[in-house]
């Protein structure tokens, strides 16, 4: 029998090997050395704050995710156009500011002062190339009178007839956004891909979140109608201020709404310049603090109904210049309501079709749009011969107005009566109460188009006014401008807003 001394259970250098009993100090190799616990517990917090970052992300996340509200991009209307890739795509974003006065907006007004859905107090398109080189935002007057189609409430399931010389803002009162979103895609001759709704509130609570947008003011301007109060030159406007800015129908220009469509856009100039200059796109917590603030009054289509595809967007626009950033009112001319608009022709279709054919207005124009002239009735039901016609010659060429008598005395018109008149760049035809189809029929002789025809309360009969246009030939001439030219201002410029002195 072996007689080696074992070592005993106690003794310190044995250690244990489980299942084979226990091992001796010469076949024992001592371990590693132990990890520090400073170590230890920089392991353990970051371990903690990487799960405190997820958890963080997560609640943002789902905040932000369920702060979003969605309706339907369209309300029946054909599309043609397949869908686009967000990130790739040139896109058209209409962007809407809606009168509701629910919720939160109370405390801008009784309900019975907004309809249904509410009116687009505010209506802009957003185009974007698709190199994300060019930005366009093309404003909408709110009393722009155009045709809105048929539409069906995507919710109710409920038609409504299609109705001519509707207020554009009124589109969308019934049938929905998507209503609104047709009417448009009408107009412009565009298929639009996406939409964002905000309502009044999300104006107070954005322009708080950035600290306050600059505006500048020709003149001290006070609306008691809007609550707007601010001193000559450059002030920070936010909350209630701000929102009074961009409300306010009387305070610039001449009191109409071409006016506050200026302001609005001199506003978003200025909010692009501040978010693009002091790096707030690139401070995680003011981006958090906006997002919430823009996802809680916002409603959007159902194809932008998350978070991933708002950041798509985003990301799109944060490096653009802003001097690329065109802001342009549809042209308009007086309707025959001096209290309403229409579009002006050929103005607008060159415009529409320039930015169909691409989103830089600074490249090739496509080939001029035809005005449709004023349509005449085949058989009048009333005698020519008896109608009150003048010929206003500002055309300054001595005796245009001779010129062109035989073409009205051959259809008809013999009460002619010419006059010499101020110089007039365009042509224009002007009619008194009830003398609407005589002027129509005037108009079809010369091509003119319809928004050349204008009411005027103060002229007996029909007057038209040659214009330099006319100079010669049987038809003014039609030079379509640039689509360049209908750029009001860039995000780039600073510009004060001339405050209406009658106020």
């Amino acid at each position: 029998m072996d007689s080696t001394p074992r070592p005993k259970n106690t003794d310190h250098d044995a250690r244990t090997y489980p299942g084979q009993g226990r091992l001796v100090e010469g076949s024992y190799r001592p371990s590693r050395r132990r990890v520090p616990r400073w170590l230890v517990i920089a392991g353990a917090a970051v371990a903690v704050l990487l799960v405190a970052a997820v958890a963080f992300g997560g609640y943002w996340a789902f905040r932000l995710q369920s702060n979003i509200k969605s309706a339907a991009l369209g309300a029946g209307g054909q599309r043609s156009e397949g869908p686009v890739d967000d990130r790739t795509d040139r896109l058209q974003v209409l962007i809407l500011g809606t009168d509701t006065r629910d919720g939160k907006n109370a405390a801008y007004g009784t309900a019975d002062q907004s309809s249904g859905y509410g009116q687009s107090d505010v209506m802009m398109l957003l185009d974007i190339s698709a190199n994300n080189q060019d930005v366009n935002v093309i404003s909408f007057p709110r009393d722009l009178l155009v045709d809105v189609p048929s539409c069906e409430d995507q919710d109710s399931g409920r038609r409504y007839p299609a109705r001519a010389g509707a207020m554009i803002n009124s589109a969308m009162a019934e049938a929905g956004i998507g209503c609104a979103v047709d009417t448009v895609n009408g107009v412009t001759g565009f298929e639009i891909d996406h939409f964002m709704m905000a309502d009044f509130n999300s104006v107070t609570e954005l322009s708080n979140a950035v600290g306050g947008v600059e505006v500048c003011v020709d003149s001290a301007v006070f609306d008691p109608d809007s609550g707007l109060r601010l001193p000559e030159g450059t002030s920070s406007v936010q909350g209630d201020q701000a929102l009074a800015f961009l409300r306010t129908r009387y305070a610039f220009a001449d009191g109409g709404d071409l006016g506050r469509i200026q302001a609005q856009q001199a506003f978003l100039g200025s909010l692009t310049r501040k978010l693009k200059d002091e790096g707030t796109l690139r401070n995680p917590q003011k981006v958090l603090g906006i997002a919430d603030t823009v996802t809680r009054n916002l409603t959007v289509d159902e194809g932008l109904a998350s978070i991933p595809a708002l950041l798509t967007i985003a990301d799109r626009l944060k490096n653009i210049d802003p001097a690329r950033v065109n802001f342009i009112t549809v042209p308009t001319v007086p309707a025959a309501d001096p209290n309403r608009l229409q579009l002006s022709e050929p103005e607008a279709g060159n415009l529409f079709g320039a930015l169909r054919q691409s989103a830089d207005l600074a490249g090739p124009a496509p080939a001029p749009a035809e005005a449709p002239p004023a349509e005449a009735p085949g058989q009048p039901d009333y005698d020519r011969s008896l109608q009150p016609v003048l010929i206003a010659n500002g055309t300054t060429v001595p005796g245009r107005s001779h010129d062109l008598t035989p073409i009205l005395t051959e259809a008809g018109f013999t009460s002619l009566s010419r006059i010499e008149a101020q110089p007039a760049d365009e042509t224009t035809i002007y009619y008194g109460p009830e003398f609407d189809d005589v002027a129509a029929d005037v108009a079809a002789l010369f091509g003119l188009p319809a928004s050349k025809v204008q009411a005027d309360p103060s002229v007996y009969g029909v007057q038209l006014y040659l214009g330099i246009d006319f100079t010669s030939g049987t038809k003014p001439s039609v030079t379509a401008p640039s689509a360049r030219d209908v750029v009001a201002q860039t995000a780039e410029d600073r510009k004060c807003q001339a405050v209406n002195s009658l106020r």
